[in-house]
């Protein structure tokens, strides 16, 4: 048995998404017999979101709670501790513990470099880079940012969502790092288990974000997803199905208008993503996935596949993602259909519902290869010598 501490974000953001997140390598740690924690702290980072208030703001204190309840129900509530660097406070069961924690664990996991954790915080001890952010991270690295670079250059070993990167299937730069494929773990206990509440096929996410286009190779690349969704606006009337997404629709004046007008339905995400378990149920109760990705993926073929599309999988729902080459490293075809074109979504949601039963039983099937969590943290903890 070994210690390992994952470094992540659930205080700061404590929404279903993220959560779970977190939450699945600290089960899969867990699964492999491991000593585990979860460290979080402000080093880069200061603001916080309460999906209550809808606000944004060093306050901590609806993060901590909400931490404190989701890991005590997952069997880790006496695993975690979170550091108010600029009050210069500890909070959670390892508070006045953090320099022990770290100092004494065989290797860090950071998801997302979200977490400044110095090597003498550590005592030396390798830390490894999960990069949720494909072909964003890598981009912004070859151009030099320079705190993109010291947070990677603090790392012995760096994995990517985007199992194309690094080949020669993707244009995706390396900026001067060697770049391992990993894909989102999910604890399959976790999901499995339940039947369809409702005809929809569903997804939750953010709706626009205007702030992280991407300039490469002389041409702009788009962070956001939106242009993708308004490509698929006539999805309802070409299948006949149900659709609902619970996204920040509101956001972009007219859309919410738009999408009805086209048969969409769209539901509160904050009301699903502010708790981890209402998160689960709308999944669970999904008769399967629909979404898009975002433009730098799609075009860049970083063959990028969301964690949240795991889940689905591992609750027995089958999926239909648009495509970004990950084709290249998933069994596409029947619980996972990739499309291009609108044409190609109607007709992967057809082919899933000539035969659903099928799909679902390969869901469950595919997140077992190839998502279960211990198997997917297992290479990561390898490579930080554990």
């Amino acid at each position: 048995m070994g210690r390992v501490v994952v470094s992540g974000y659930l205080v700061r953001n404590p929404l279903g998404g993220y959560m779970w997140q977190a939450a699945h390598y600290l089960l899969g740690v867990r699964a492999l017999g491991h000593d585990v924690w979860f460290y979080e702290d402000t080093s880069l980072y200061e603001h916080a979101y309460n999906p209550v208030t809808n606000e944004f703001g060093p306050v901590y204190d609806h993060g901590i709670a909400a931490t404190a309840s989701f890991l005590s129900r997952l069997g880790l509530g006496d695993r975690w501790v979170f550091v108010d660097v600029g009050r210069g406070t500890e909070h959670g069961p390892g508070a006045g513990r953090t320099a022990e924690i770290l100092r004494d664990a065989d290797v860090l996991l950071s998801i997302a470099g979200i977490n400044r954790i110095l090597p003498e915080q550590r005592g030396g001890r390798p830390s490894v880079f999960v990069d949720i952010d494909p072909a964003f991270t890598q981009i912004r690295a070859a151009d030099g940012d320079r705190v993109v670079r010291e947070v990677l250059d603090a790392h012995v070993a760096h994995f990517t969502y985007g199992e194309n990167i690094g080949t020669a299937r993707s244009p995706v730069p390396d900026a001067g790092y060697r770049w391992r494929s990993t894909r989102a773990p999910v604890a399959i206990d976790q999901w499995a288990g339940t039947r369809p509440r409702t005809r929809a096929y569903t997804t939750v996410g953010r709706w626009n974000e205007t702030q992280r286009d991407l300039v490469f190779g002389g041409q702009t690349f788009q962070w956001r997803k939106r242009t993708e969704w308004l490509r698929c606006l006539d999805l309802p009337a070409r299948t006949g199905n149900e659709f609902e997404i619970a996204m920040d629709v509101e956001s972009v004046a007219g859309d919410p208008g738009v999408l009805r007008s086209h048969g969409w339905r769209i539901a509160d995400p904050r009301a699903i993503s502010g708790d981890p378990w209402r998160y689960r149920d709308f999944i669970r109760a999904s008769r399967g996935e629909f979404t898009v990705a975002k433009e730098l993926n799609v075009r860049l073929r970083s063959g990028w596949f969301s964690d949240r599309a795991a889940c689905y999988l591992a609750a027995g729902r089958p999926v239909v993602v648009q495509d970004t080459a990950f084709g290249d490293v998933l069994p596409v075809g029947e619980a996972i259909r990739a499309f291009r074109t609108v044409a190609e979504a109607a007709e992967a949601i057809a082919a899933i519902e000539a035969d659903y039963p099928r799909a679902a039983a390969n869901a469950l099937d595919v997140a077992r290869a190839h998502f279960d969590a211990a198997h997917v943290v297992a290479p990561l903890l390898a490579a930080g010598g554990l």
